[in-house]
């Protein structure tokens, strides 16, 4: 497991709330902080990776494990 800053767990949340928990911790962070996201909504693999694309920000890892997605967002 990687070093993160803040951590959101967005567990049980489905498309599009584990986008916007994130989008506002995110506003709340330093540039280079880097945010750990724990979500069980299979399409927020999808909607992380253009999230960043969008936005700016790094998806430094998105991986998944016993029906949990996890996901490193390094602010720019």
């Amino acid at each position: 497991m990687s070093n993160f800053d803040v951590e959101l767990d967005a567990t049980g949340l489905n498309c599009p709330l584990p986008i916007l928990r994130a989008k506002k911790s995110l506003a709340g962070m330093d540039a280079g902080q880097v945010l750990h996201i724990i979500a069980t909504d299979p399409g927020s693999v999808k909607d992380f990776e253009a999230f960043s694309k969008q936005t700016g920000n790094d998806l430094l890892e998105s991986r998944e494990d016993e029906g949990k997605f996890f996901f490193l967002i390094k602010k720019s």
